[in-house]
Protein backbone atom coordinates (compact mmCIF):
# COMPACT_ATOMS: atom_id res chain seq x y z
CA UNK A 1 0.00 0.00 0.00
CA UNK A 2 1.12 3.98 -0.66
CA UNK A 3 2.69 6.11 1.38
CA UNK A 4 -1.08 7.54 2.58
CA UNK A 5 -2.26 4.42 3.75
CA UNK A 6 0.47 4.09 5.79
CA UNK A 7 0.13 7.44 7.39
CA UNK A 8 -2.82 6.72 8.07
CA UNK A 9 -2.07 3.17 9.78
CA UNK A 10 0.00 5.24 11.99
CA UNK A 11 -2.46 8.03 12.72
CA UNK A 12 -4.58 5.45 14.27
CA UNK A 13 -2.28 2.99 16.11
CA UNK A 14 -2.44 3.15 19.26
CA UNK A 15 1.43 3.07 19.45
CA UNK A 16 4.33 3.08 17.06
CA UNK A 17 7.19 0.60 17.76
CA UNK A 18 10.57 2.36 17.11
CA UNK A 19 13.26 -0.18 16.79
CA UNK A 20 16.30 1.19 17.76
CA UNK A 21 20.33 -0.36 17.86
CA UNK A 22 22.36 -0.64 20.94
CA UNK A 23 25.82 0.53 20.64
CA UNK A 24 26.89 -3.54 21.32
CA UNK A 25 24.43 -3.76 17.83
CA UNK A 26 21.57 -5.25 19.43
CA UNK A 27 18.22 -4.48 19.09
CA UNK A 28 15.92 -2.36 21.24
CA UNK A 29 12.28 -2.11 19.92
CA UNK A 30 9.97 -0.14 22.22
CA UNK A 31 6.38 0.66 21.93
CA UNK A 32 5.52 4.51 21.95
CA UNK A 33 3.35 7.39 21.68
CA UNK A 34 4.02 8.93 18.72
CA UNK A 35 2.84 12.05 17.30
CA UNK A 36 3.04 13.31 13.56
CA UNK A 37 2.85 17.42 12.44
CA UNK A 38 3.77 15.93 8.67
CA UNK A 39 4.39 13.31 6.28
CA UNK A 40 8.05 13.18 7.61
CA UNK A 41 7.96 13.70 10.44
CA UNK A 42 7.34 12.23 14.19
CA UNK A 43 7.99 13.15 17.78
CA UNK A 44 7.79 10.95 20.75
CA UNK A 45 9.01 12.17 24.60
CA UNK A 46 10.93 10.44 27.03
CA UNK A 47 13.32 10.76 30.03
CA UNK A 48 16.35 12.62 30.16
CA UNK A 49 18.47 9.37 29.91
CA UNK A 50 18.27 5.98 28.98
CA UNK A 51 18.40 3.11 26.51
CA UNK A 52 16.52 5.31 23.88
CA UNK A 53 18.80 8.47 23.82
CA UNK A 54 21.89 5.72 24.58
CA UNK A 55 21.29 4.32 21.15
CA UNK A 56 20.24 7.85 19.40
CA UNK A 57 23.67 8.73 20.16
CA UNK A 58 25.31 5.96 18.85
CA UNK A 59 23.42 5.14 15.83
CA UNK A 60 20.65 7.74 14.96
CA UNK A 61 18.73 5.20 12.51
CA UNK A 62 15.52 3.76 13.83
CA UNK A 63 12.50 1.85 11.88
CA UNK A 64 8.84 2.22 12.79
CA UNK A 65 5.98 -0.05 12.69
CA UNK A 66 2.46 -0.44 13.67
CA UNK A 67 -0.85 -1.92 13.10
CA UNK A 68 -4.04 -1.38 13.29
CA UNK A 69 -7.69 -3.13 12.78
CA UNK A 70 -6.24 -6.62 13.90
CA UNK A 71 -8.09 -9.90 13.68
CA UNK A 72 -7.73 -13.78 13.62
CA UNK A 73 -10.74 -14.35 11.26
CA UNK A 74 -11.63 -17.48 9.22
CA UNK A 75 -11.29 -17.23 5.35
CA UNK A 76 -15.39 -16.23 4.19
CA UNK A 77 -14.37 -18.18 0.79
CA UNK A 78 -12.37 -21.14 2.12
CA UNK A 79 -12.21 -21.73 5.50
CA UNK A 80 -8.67 -20.88 5.78
CA UNK A 81 -7.50 -19.55 9.41
CA UNK A 82 -6.21 -15.84 8.71
CA UNK A 83 -5.47 -12.59 10.27
CA UNK A 84 -7.31 -9.28 9.11
CA UNK A 85 -4.94 -6.52 9.13
CA UNK A 86 -3.71 -2.36 8.39
CA UNK A 87 0.33 -2.83 8.99
CA UNK A 88 3.04 0.34 8.35
CA UNK A 89 6.24 0.61 8.42
CA UNK A 90 8.72 3.33 8.09
CA UNK A 91 12.32 3.49 8.05
CA UNK A 92 14.14 7.73 9.52
CA UNK A 93 16.98 9.12 11.58
CA UNK A 94 15.85 10.20 14.99
CA UNK A 95 17.57 13.33 17.14
CA UNK A 96 17.07 14.46 20.47
CA UNK A 97 15.01 18.46 20.05
CA UNK A 98 17.06 21.03 21.67
CA UNK A 99 15.11 24.11 20.66
CA UNK A 100 12.78 25.44 23.58
CA UNK A 101 9.85 26.43 21.27
CA UNK A 102 9.93 23.42 18.88
CA UNK A 103 10.04 20.89 21.88
CA UNK A 104 7.06 22.51 23.08
CA UNK A 105 5.44 22.49 20.13
CA UNK A 106 5.87 18.63 19.84
CA UNK A 107 4.51 18.20 23.41
CA UNK A 108 1.77 19.96 22.17
CA UNK A 109 0.86 17.45 19.62
CA UNK A 110 1.25 14.86 21.08
CA UNK A 111 -0.61 15.55 24.24
CA UNK A 112 -3.70 17.23 21.23
CA UNK A 113 -3.15 13.01 19.72
CA UNK A 114 -3.64 11.49 23.17
CA UNK A 115 -5.14 13.81 25.50
CA UNK A 116 -7.60 16.41 23.37
CA UNK A 117 -9.85 17.04 25.98
CA UNK A 118 -6.98 18.20 28.67
CA UNK A 119 -5.68 20.57 27.05
CA UNK A 120 -6.32 23.30 29.43
CA UNK A 121 -4.04 21.85 31.41
CA UNK A 122 -1.25 21.81 28.70
CA UNK A 123 0.10 25.14 29.99
CA UNK A 124 0.47 23.88 33.62
CA UNK A 125 2.31 20.48 32.71
CA UNK A 126 4.73 22.49 30.81
CA UNK A 127 5.97 24.46 33.13
CA UNK A 128 6.03 21.62 35.46
CA UNK A 129 8.07 18.78 33.43
CA UNK A 130 10.02 20.87 30.19
CA UNK A 131 12.82 21.06 31.77
CA UNK A 132 12.86 17.37 33.24
CA UNK A 133 11.28 16.12 29.48
CA UNK A 134 13.26 14.79 26.51
CA UNK A 135 11.92 14.96 22.98
CA UNK A 136 12.89 13.23 20.16
CA UNK A 137 12.36 14.37 16.33
CA UNK A 138 12.16 11.33 13.97
CA UNK A 139 12.39 12.45 10.01
CA UNK A 140 11.67 9.78 8.10
CA UNK A 141 14.32 9.20 5.09
CA UNK A 142 12.02 7.34 2.85
CA UNK A 143 8.20 7.52 2.22
CA UNK A 144 6.67 4.64 4.37
CA UNK A 145 4.85 2.04 3.07
CA UNK A 146 1.32 -0.31 4.14
CA UNK A 147 0.66 -4.02 3.94
CA UNK A 148 -3.11 -5.26 4.30
CA UNK A 149 -5.34 -8.06 4.51
CA UNK A 150 -8.83 -7.51 4.27
CA UNK A 151 -12.34 -8.91 3.05
CA UNK A 152 -14.65 -7.20 1.47
CA UNK A 153 -18.50 -7.60 2.04
CA UNK A 154 -19.15 -10.48 -0.62
CA UNK A 155 -15.98 -12.35 1.05
CA UNK A 156 -13.21 -11.68 -1.79
CA UNK A 157 -9.82 -10.21 -0.69
CA UNK A 158 -9.43 -6.63 -1.32
CA UNK A 159 -5.61 -6.67 -3.43
CA UNK A 160 -3.65 -4.32 -5.73
CA UNK A 161 -4.23 -1.51 -3.60
CA UNK A 162 -8.19 -1.48 -3.70
CA UNK A 163 -9.72 0.11 -1.35
CA UNK A 164 -13.40 0.53 -0.22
Amino acid sequence: MDAAFALEVFDKAPYITVSFTRADGTPYGVPLSLARTDDNTFYFHCALEGDKLDCISTNPKVALSAVTKCAPTVGPKDGSFTLQFKSAMAVGMAGIVTDRDEKIEALRVICQRFLPKHMDAFDDAIARSLERTAVVKITLTEPPTGKRKQYDKEGEEMKWQRME
